[in-house]
């Protein structure tokens, strides 16, 4: 028998909880399991047998860069596959993120993140929360910060890993911006609107306490 992958363990036990079958459906880069099980319903009595397709994404972080000093904030733009198989615009409005490597910690992948695919060093962090994706299907779970950042003049024209085949472009506007796209449905990405969302509440505190 082969040995289960790493990203996908057995499922934890949890009151009221009887798992019936956890298999590895699809061994990949993210592993799919099969699961049949029955939980606990609040009335207390068990629920009929369920099967679910668990996708194991695992944890993740995302970063939205905040020049306190010049009121504006860092988005990024790449082509997503996903959000044009949905019906969305191809080329998604972002925040800089990633998945959480071996050993590392969220602060430490949010650094780097940010490095990778805007080429800024964030020297403050604030954390915004720890946030589920798609509690539904994916165990992908996301950190979310907000990062003191001395954006340049310009943005840059693109950045990211070659080696990762990554395209993506910087963003660079004024918070005041931002907040007006994020208001006329101009970002339609979950992650960055919730970091918009955030800073418009506590952009006048950083304003104070970051500068």
């Amino acid at each position: 028998m082969s040995a289960r992958p790493p990203k996908a363990p057995p499922i934890p036990p949890f009151p009221g909880l009887e798992v019936r079958e956890d298999s590895i459906a699809f061994d990949g880069r993210f592993p799919v399991q099969r699961v049949r099980f029955t939980h606990a319903r609040f009335d207390g009595t068990p629920s009929r047998e369920l099967t679910w397709e668990l996708w194991r994404r695992g944890g993740a972080v995302a970063l939205l860069p905040y020049d306190p000093w010049t009121d504006r904030l860092c988005l990024i733009e790449q082509f997503r596959l996903p959000a044009h198989a949905a019906g969305f615009p191809p080329v998604m409005t972002e925040c800089v993120a990633g998945l959480l490597e071996p050993g590392e910690s969220p602060e430490d992948c949010a650094r780097r993140e940010t490095q990778e695919e805007a080429g800024l060093d964030v020297d403050r962090l604030e954390r915004i929360g720890h946030f589920m994706l798609m509690q539904g299907g994916s165990d992908e779970n996301i950190h979310l910060y907000c990062g003191r950042a001395r954006l340049p003049q310009h943005a840059p024209r693109t950045h990211g890993l070659q080696a990762e085949g990554e395209d993506i472009r910087p963003l660079y506007l004024s918070a005041p911006a931002a907040f007006a796209r994020l208001d006329e449905g101009g970002i339609q990405n979950a992650t960055a609107a919730l970091c918009l969302f955030w800073l418009r509440t506590h952009r006048a505190r950083l304003r104070k306490d970051w500068t």
